[in-house]
Formats: structure tokens, sequence, C-alpha cells
């Protein structure tokens, strides 16, 4: 299966039976992306961690009393 990185627009192929094709065909919601921005946007989140800066903001789960 050909695909192409969202970020750098390079082409690649993957195997057609791999689960990470079947979830590119089956939702079309699910983005390729190639493994050397894959690492560097985790280098660079990782570095972003370690400054103590880095916030991730999710909602808080509100249980319901019943």
């Amino acid at each position: 299966m050909r695909v192409k990185c969202v970020l750098c627009d390079k082409i690649e192929n993957i195997d057609d039976y791999s689960f990470q094709a079947k979830r590119l065909r089956n939702r079309p919601i699910h983005t390729y992306m190639c493994m050397s921005c894959e690492e560097r946007i985790t280098k660079r989140t990782n570095e972003r961690k370690a400054t103590g800066n880095f916030h991730l903001y999710r909602q808080r789960v509100q249980e319901e009393e019943w």
C-alpha cells in the first residue's frame, strides 16, 4: 500500500496486511506519518516536557452521582 506522510509529503510503501494499513483503509481520520517525522516530533515533545512548561489541558471526567 502506498502512503504519503502528512508533514513532509514523502511517499512510502507499507505492507497491505499490516495493522497500520488496515487502520488507514477503514478509518480515514487516521493519517500516516513517516518514521523521521515521528521521531522528530517525539524528540521535540520530550524536550518541551523536560522544561517544565509543558501542560496537557485535558477535561476532567465528572462522575455522575446516582
